[in-house]
């Protein structure tokens, strides 16, 4: 009797957790260009109002949010959020970091969306080598996967 209830419980557990595959969004992009470095993966930047852009919610709920999504990151990207919030409080460093990197990649509007390849030249410097660039795009995770598909299998 024990070893009947078992198994169904075991499945239901290995469900749940195959399920839960929790992406991790970096906001040091020092710290995401390494790791992407090392796993030979472009960073995916994503340029949000967390706490205003509408259309940012939305890119968020229709794709980011997704189950396609995460196990896509998962194998392909390193995920950096560049977050300008109106009302939520951020650390000064990492103000500075998503100002410089917005004025370096030119954006000015949400959301944005570039593919970069991460590079550590000689002297410790990074560059960041531009795959393209998106937003948000109707229809859902997988018409998104498939316009970031294009720029990261270059």
């Amino acid at each position: 009797m024990k070893r009947k209830l078992l198994v169904p419980l075991l499945i239901i557990l290995a469900c749940a957790f195959g399920f839960t595959q929790e992406v991790t969004w970096h906001t040091d992009m020092k710290k995401a260009s390494e790791i992407a470095i090392q796993e030979r993966k472009p960073v995916l930047m994503f340029f949000t109002g967390s706490d205003w852009c509408g259309w940012c919610k939305r890119l968020q709920k229709e794709v980011f949010q997704t189950q396609d999504f995460e196990r896509w990151a998962k194998n392909n990207v390193v995920l950096m959020e560049l977050d300008f919030p109106r009302r939520t409080p951020q650390d000064q460093s990492v103000k500075v970091q998503n100002y410089q990197l917005q004025q370096i990649f030119k954006v000015s509007g949400y959301p944005t969306v570039f593919f970069v390849n991460p590079e550590k030249k000689s002297d410790g410097r990074m560059n960041l080598n531009s795959l393209g660039r998106t937003g948000y795009i109707r229809g859902g995770a997988q018409e998104w996967l498939a316009v970031a598909n294009n720029f990261i299998k270059k």
